[in-house]
Protein backbone atom coordinates (compact mmCIF):
# COMPACT_ATOMS: atom_id res chain seq x y z
CA UNK A 1 0.00 0.00 0.00
CA UNK A 2 3.21 2.43 0.74
CA UNK A 3 4.04 1.69 -2.42
CA UNK A 4 1.47 2.45 -4.37
CA UNK A 5 1.05 5.85 -2.41
CA UNK A 6 4.08 7.18 -3.50
CA UNK A 7 3.59 5.88 -6.85
CA UNK A 8 0.40 8.14 -7.24
CA UNK A 9 1.94 11.10 -5.66
CA UNK A 10 4.66 10.79 -7.88
CA UNK A 11 2.52 10.80 -10.90
CA UNK A 12 0.45 13.29 -9.54
CA UNK A 13 3.26 15.69 -9.15
CA UNK A 14 4.46 15.00 -12.31
CA UNK A 15 0.71 15.76 -14.16
CA UNK A 16 1.39 19.00 -12.09
CA UNK A 17 4.90 19.90 -13.59
CA UNK A 18 3.70 18.55 -17.30
CA UNK A 19 0.68 21.11 -17.21
CA UNK A 20 3.17 23.91 -16.00
CA UNK A 21 5.28 23.30 -18.52
CA UNK A 22 2.44 23.06 -20.99
CA UNK A 23 1.12 26.83 -19.89
CA UNK A 24 4.88 28.39 -20.40
CA UNK A 25 5.43 26.70 -23.68
CA UNK A 26 1.80 28.03 -24.50
CA UNK A 27 2.49 31.35 -23.43
CA UNK A 28 5.76 31.49 -25.59
CA UNK A 29 6.11 33.09 -28.81
CA UNK A 30 5.09 31.04 -32.01
CA UNK A 31 8.34 31.56 -33.44
CA UNK A 32 9.99 30.22 -29.96
CA UNK A 33 7.98 27.22 -29.48
CA UNK A 34 8.95 26.02 -33.56
CA UNK A 35 11.01 28.01 -36.24
CA UNK A 36 8.65 28.23 -39.18
CA UNK A 37 7.88 26.44 -40.97
CA UNK A 38 8.79 23.23 -39.33
CA UNK A 39 5.39 22.89 -37.70
CA UNK A 40 3.26 21.64 -41.02
CA UNK A 41 2.78 21.97 -44.60
CA UNK A 42 2.43 25.30 -46.53
CA UNK A 43 -0.88 25.48 -48.66
CA UNK A 44 -0.87 28.00 -51.40
CA UNK A 45 -4.70 28.22 -51.99
CA UNK A 46 -5.61 28.86 -55.82
CA UNK A 47 -9.37 30.67 -55.86
CA UNK A 48 -10.10 28.67 -59.17
CA UNK A 49 -10.73 25.71 -60.41
CA UNK A 50 -8.03 22.95 -61.19
CA UNK A 51 -6.40 23.27 -64.57
CA UNK A 52 -6.49 27.04 -64.86
CA UNK A 53 -3.98 29.14 -65.44
CA UNK A 54 -3.61 30.48 -61.96
CA UNK A 55 -3.53 26.68 -60.92
CA UNK A 56 -0.61 25.55 -63.48
CA UNK A 57 0.84 28.23 -61.88
CA UNK A 58 0.39 27.49 -58.10
CA UNK A 59 1.79 23.88 -58.74
CA UNK A 60 5.04 24.89 -61.23
CA UNK A 61 6.05 27.23 -58.56
CA UNK A 62 4.64 25.62 -55.27
CA UNK A 63 6.65 22.09 -55.96
CA UNK A 64 10.10 24.14 -56.48
CA UNK A 65 9.50 26.79 -53.29
CA UNK A 66 8.46 23.82 -50.53
CA UNK A 67 12.28 22.54 -51.94
CA UNK A 68 13.50 26.13 -50.96
CA UNK A 69 11.82 26.49 -47.62
CA UNK A 70 12.51 22.58 -46.35
CA UNK A 71 8.78 22.23 -46.36
CA UNK A 72 5.93 20.39 -48.20
CA UNK A 73 3.34 23.01 -49.80
CA UNK A 74 0.21 21.74 -50.82
CA UNK A 75 -1.97 23.56 -53.12
CA UNK A 76 -6.00 23.86 -52.35
CA UNK A 77 -8.33 24.86 -54.96
CA UNK A 78 -10.79 27.52 -53.66
CA UNK A 79 -13.15 28.30 -56.12
CA UNK A 80 -16.11 30.67 -56.57
CA UNK A 81 -17.63 34.16 -56.80
CA UNK A 82 -14.68 35.25 -59.00
CA UNK A 83 -11.69 34.09 -56.76
CA UNK A 84 -13.77 35.38 -53.45
CA UNK A 85 -14.11 32.22 -52.38
CA UNK A 86 -10.68 31.73 -52.30
CA UNK A 87 -10.10 35.05 -51.38
CA UNK A 88 -11.79 35.01 -47.79
CA UNK A 89 -10.92 31.61 -47.08
CA UNK A 90 -6.90 32.71 -47.07
CA UNK A 91 -8.27 36.67 -45.38
CA UNK A 92 -9.39 34.91 -42.52
CA UNK A 93 -6.75 32.13 -42.07
CA UNK A 94 -4.40 32.74 -39.34
CA UNK A 95 -1.59 34.96 -39.85
CA UNK A 96 1.31 32.55 -39.58
CA UNK A 97 2.46 31.82 -42.87
CA UNK A 98 1.09 28.47 -43.54
CA UNK A 99 -1.47 30.03 -45.60
CA UNK A 100 -1.30 32.11 -48.39
CA UNK A 101 -3.34 32.82 -51.47
CA UNK A 102 -2.31 32.69 -55.26
CA UNK A 103 -4.17 36.16 -56.39
CA UNK A 104 -4.71 37.40 -59.33
CA UNK A 105 -6.17 41.05 -61.24
CA UNK A 106 -9.36 39.81 -60.76
CA UNK A 107 -9.05 39.10 -56.64
CA UNK A 108 -6.69 42.21 -55.70
CA UNK A 109 -7.54 44.91 -58.33
CA UNK A 110 -10.52 44.36 -60.55
CA UNK A 111 -13.40 42.26 -57.77
CA UNK A 112 -13.46 45.47 -55.75
CA UNK A 113 -14.87 47.71 -57.94
CA UNK A 114 -16.97 44.78 -59.73
CA UNK A 115 -19.01 43.06 -56.97
CA UNK A 116 -21.35 45.24 -54.61
CA UNK A 117 -20.29 43.27 -51.67
CA UNK A 118 -16.97 42.35 -51.12
CA UNK A 119 -16.33 39.28 -48.57
CA UNK A 120 -12.64 40.84 -47.77
CA UNK A 121 -10.89 44.15 -48.32
CA UNK A 122 -8.03 43.58 -50.99
CA UNK A 123 -5.86 45.83 -49.40
CA UNK A 124 -6.26 45.92 -45.58
CA UNK A 125 -6.41 41.99 -45.49
CA UNK A 126 -3.60 41.00 -47.05
CA UNK A 127 0.37 41.24 -47.24
CA UNK A 128 1.27 41.11 -50.49
CA UNK A 129 4.89 38.59 -50.76
CA UNK A 130 5.36 39.42 -54.93
CA UNK A 131 3.99 38.75 -58.13
CA UNK A 132 4.80 35.64 -59.83
CA UNK A 133 4.16 36.15 -63.23
CA UNK A 134 2.61 37.96 -65.78
CA UNK A 135 0.50 36.56 -68.63
CA UNK A 136 -0.71 38.75 -71.71
CA UNK A 137 -4.13 38.48 -73.15
CA UNK A 138 -3.11 38.08 -76.98
CA UNK A 139 -5.89 40.42 -79.65
CA UNK A 140 -6.85 37.95 -81.86
CA UNK A 141 -8.92 38.02 -84.67
CA UNK A 142 -10.91 35.46 -87.26
CA UNK A 143 -9.11 35.23 -90.40
CA UNK A 144 -11.95 36.17 -92.17
CA UNK A 145 -12.25 39.72 -91.07
CA UNK A 146 -10.93 42.58 -93.18
CA UNK A 147 -8.54 44.26 -90.35
CA UNK A 148 -4.87 42.96 -89.80
CA UNK A 149 -3.32 45.46 -87.44
CA UNK A 150 -4.75 47.33 -84.78
CA UNK A 151 -4.99 50.73 -86.94
CA UNK A 152 -7.40 49.10 -89.33
CA UNK A 153 -9.48 47.72 -86.75
CA UNK A 154 -9.78 51.24 -85.09
CA UNK A 155 -10.70 52.69 -88.34
CA UNK A 156 -13.08 49.64 -89.08
CA UNK A 157 -14.48 50.11 -85.79
CA UNK A 158 -15.37 53.57 -86.37
CA UNK A 159 -16.83 53.17 -90.20
CA UNK A 160 -19.01 50.63 -88.82
CA UNK A 161 -20.03 51.59 -84.52
CA UNK A 162 -21.77 48.63 -82.85
CA UNK A 163 -20.74 45.91 -85.62
CA UNK A 164 -17.61 44.57 -84.15
CA UNK A 165 -18.50 42.19 -81.35
CA UNK A 166 -15.70 40.95 -78.95
CA UNK A 167 -15.85 37.52 -76.69
CA UNK A 168 -14.98 37.54 -73.31
CA UNK A 169 -14.48 34.29 -70.82
CA UNK A 170 -17.61 36.63 -69.30
CA UNK A 171 -18.37 40.02 -67.52
CA UNK A 172 -15.62 41.76 -65.54
CA UNK A 173 -13.31 38.98 -66.54
CA UNK A 174 -9.65 40.29 -67.47
CA UNK A 175 -10.69 39.12 -71.06
CA UNK A 176 -13.47 41.35 -70.93
CA UNK A 177 -11.87 44.36 -69.40
CA UNK A 178 -9.05 43.93 -72.07
CA UNK A 179 -11.62 45.10 -74.66
CA UNK A 180 -13.22 47.44 -72.32
CA UNK A 181 -9.83 49.31 -72.02
CA UNK A 182 -9.34 49.11 -75.84
CA UNK A 183 -12.61 50.75 -76.74
CA UNK A 184 -12.25 53.60 -74.16
CA UNK A 185 -8.51 54.21 -75.57
CA UNK A 186 -9.59 54.11 -78.92
CA UNK A 187 -12.77 55.37 -78.64
CA UNK A 188 -14.99 53.32 -80.63
CA UNK A 189 -18.27 51.59 -80.30
CA UNK A 190 -18.01 47.41 -79.58
CA UNK A 191 -20.20 45.40 -78.80
CA UNK A 192 -19.22 42.80 -75.92
CA UNK A 193 -20.33 39.07 -75.80
CA UNK A 194 -19.76 37.33 -72.66
CA UNK A 195 -19.89 33.61 -72.45
CA UNK A 196 -19.71 31.24 -69.69
CA UNK A 197 -15.66 30.58 -70.04
CA UNK A 198 -13.13 31.20 -72.61
CA UNK A 199 -13.72 27.71 -74.17
CA UNK A 200 -16.84 28.72 -75.68
CA UNK A 201 -16.00 31.93 -76.69
CA UNK A 202 -13.30 30.83 -78.94
CA UNK A 203 -15.49 28.66 -80.51
CA UNK A 204 -17.77 31.33 -81.61
CA UNK A 205 -14.46 33.07 -82.79
CA UNK A 206 -13.16 30.26 -84.77
CA UNK A 207 -16.86 29.96 -86.41
CA UNK A 208 -16.55 33.81 -86.97
CA UNK A 209 -19.81 34.12 -84.98
CA UNK A 210 -17.80 37.30 -83.64
CA UNK A 211 -14.91 39.31 -84.85
CA UNK A 212 -12.47 39.71 -82.37
CA UNK A 213 -11.11 38.75 -78.85
CA UNK A 214 -9.04 39.33 -76.26
CA UNK A 215 -7.62 35.73 -74.96
CA UNK A 216 -5.40 34.72 -72.54
CA UNK A 217 -2.28 34.05 -74.44
CA UNK A 218 -1.48 30.18 -73.17
CA UNK A 219 -5.23 29.18 -74.52
CA UNK A 220 -4.60 31.41 -77.66
CA UNK A 221 -1.45 30.55 -79.30
CA UNK A 222 -2.78 26.88 -79.93
CA UNK A 223 -5.14 28.38 -82.74
CA UNK A 224 -2.40 31.08 -84.30
CA UNK A 225 0.12 28.62 -84.24
CA UNK A 226 -1.73 26.30 -86.41
CA UNK A 227 -3.32 29.76 -88.57
CA UNK A 228 -6.72 29.21 -87.25
CA UNK A 229 -6.74 32.64 -85.66
CA UNK A 230 -5.34 35.61 -86.88
CA UNK A 231 -2.81 37.83 -84.33
CA UNK A 232 -3.35 41.01 -84.01
CA UNK A 233 -1.22 42.68 -80.70
CA UNK A 234 -0.42 41.25 -77.45
CA UNK A 235 -2.16 43.61 -74.44
CA UNK A 236 1.21 43.97 -72.45
CA UNK A 237 3.96 46.73 -72.51
CA UNK A 238 6.38 44.70 -74.25
CA UNK A 239 6.22 41.65 -76.76
CA UNK A 240 6.38 37.65 -76.25
CA UNK A 241 9.14 35.66 -76.81
CA UNK A 242 6.13 33.17 -77.98
CA UNK A 243 5.41 35.11 -80.48
CA UNK A 244 7.74 37.90 -81.13
CA UNK A 245 6.59 39.32 -84.64
CA UNK A 246 3.07 40.24 -83.11
CA UNK A 247 3.69 43.87 -81.73
CA UNK A 248 1.89 45.48 -78.71
CA UNK A 249 -1.25 47.16 -78.70
CA UNK A 250 0.33 50.11 -77.32
CA UNK A 251 3.53 50.18 -80.05
CA UNK A 252 0.90 49.30 -82.59
CA UNK A 253 -1.18 52.80 -82.79
CA UNK A 254 -2.55 52.75 -79.23
CA UNK A 255 0.19 54.51 -77.05
CA UNK A 256 -1.14 54.13 -73.13
CA UNK A 257 -3.05 50.90 -73.65
CA UNK A 258 -1.59 47.93 -71.13
CA UNK A 259 -3.65 45.46 -69.86
CA UNK A 260 -1.53 42.41 -68.14
CA UNK A 261 -3.12 39.30 -66.25
CA UNK A 262 -0.47 39.00 -63.69
CA UNK A 263 -0.44 36.27 -60.78
CA UNK A 264 1.05 36.94 -57.14
CA UNK A 265 1.59 35.76 -53.65
CA UNK A 266 -0.16 36.92 -50.64
CA UNK A 267 -0.59 35.85 -47.23
CA UNK A 268 -2.68 37.42 -44.35
CA UNK A 269 -2.93 40.85 -42.97
CA UNK A 270 -0.12 40.90 -40.42
CA UNK A 271 1.52 37.67 -41.11
CA UNK A 272 5.14 38.86 -39.31
CA UNK A 273 7.30 40.46 -41.61
CA UNK A 274 10.41 38.19 -41.33
CA UNK A 275 8.27 35.42 -42.95
CA UNK A 276 7.08 37.69 -45.50
CA UNK A 277 10.91 38.33 -46.55
CA UNK A 278 11.32 34.60 -45.97
CA UNK A 279 8.69 33.89 -48.62
CA UNK A 280 9.74 36.44 -50.66
CA UNK A 281 13.44 35.00 -51.20
CA UNK A 282 12.70 32.09 -51.41
CA UNK A 283 10.27 33.24 -54.34
CA UNK A 284 13.05 35.61 -56.28
CA UNK A 285 15.31 31.93 -56.41
CA UNK A 286 12.38 30.14 -56.95
CA UNK A 287 11.64 32.70 -60.26
CA UNK A 288 15.34 32.24 -61.22
CA UNK A 289 15.38 28.88 -61.64
CA UNK A 290 15.82 27.59 -65.40
CA UNK A 291 13.49 24.88 -65.01
CA UNK A 292 10.45 27.02 -63.66
CA UNK A 293 11.43 30.11 -65.99
CA UNK A 294 11.13 26.83 -69.01
CA UNK A 295 7.97 26.12 -67.67
CA UNK A 296 6.42 29.58 -67.52
CA UNK A 297 7.38 30.55 -70.90
CA UNK A 298 5.39 26.98 -72.10
CA UNK A 299 2.28 28.54 -70.65
CA UNK A 300 2.81 32.13 -72.10
CA UNK A 301 3.54 33.24 -68.57
CA UNK A 302 6.94 35.80 -67.78
CA UNK A 303 8.34 35.24 -64.36
CA UNK A 304 8.35 38.55 -62.25
CA UNK A 305 9.52 39.09 -59.14
CA UNK A 306 9.19 41.88 -56.74
CA UNK A 307 9.74 43.00 -53.04
CA UNK A 308 6.69 42.97 -50.50
CA UNK A 309 7.00 46.36 -50.89
CA UNK A 310 6.72 47.03 -54.99
CA UNK A 311 3.94 44.82 -54.69
CA UNK A 312 1.70 46.63 -52.83
CA UNK A 313 2.40 50.02 -54.39
CA UNK A 314 1.70 47.82 -57.90
CA UNK A 315 -1.79 46.30 -56.84
CA UNK A 316 -2.67 49.61 -55.28
CA UNK A 317 -2.29 51.05 -59.02
CA UNK A 318 -4.15 48.45 -60.92
CA UNK A 319 -7.42 48.81 -58.56
CA UNK A 320 -7.49 52.61 -59.34
CA UNK A 321 -6.35 51.80 -63.29
CA UNK A 322 -9.44 49.28 -63.55
CA UNK A 323 -11.78 50.50 -60.78
CA UNK A 324 -11.92 53.61 -63.96
CA UNK A 325 -12.17 50.80 -66.50
CA UNK A 326 -15.29 48.90 -64.73
CA UNK A 327 -17.11 52.15 -64.32
CA UNK A 328 -17.37 53.40 -67.80
CA UNK A 329 -17.83 48.99 -68.63
CA UNK A 330 -20.76 49.35 -66.66
CA UNK A 331 -20.05 45.94 -65.55
CA UNK A 332 -21.31 45.04 -61.87
CA UNK A 333 -22.33 41.83 -59.84
CA UNK A 334 -23.94 40.93 -56.87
Amino acid sequence: MTLAFRSSAALRRRAVLLCAAAACLAAMPASAQQAWPSAKPITIVVPFAAGGTTDILARIVGLHLGTELGQQVIVDNRAGAGGNIGGQLVARAPADGYTLLMGTVGTHAINQSLYKKMPFDPIKDFAPISRVANVPNLLVANPQQPFRTVPELIAYAKAHPGKVNFGSSGNGSSIHLSGELFKSLAKVDMVHVPYKGSAPAVTDLLGNQIAIMFDNLPSAIQYVRAGRLRPIALTTAKRSPELPDVPTIAEAGLPGYEATSWFGLLAPAKTPADIVNRIDAALVKVLANPEVKKKLSEQGAEPYAETPEQFAAFIKAETAKWASVVKESGASLD
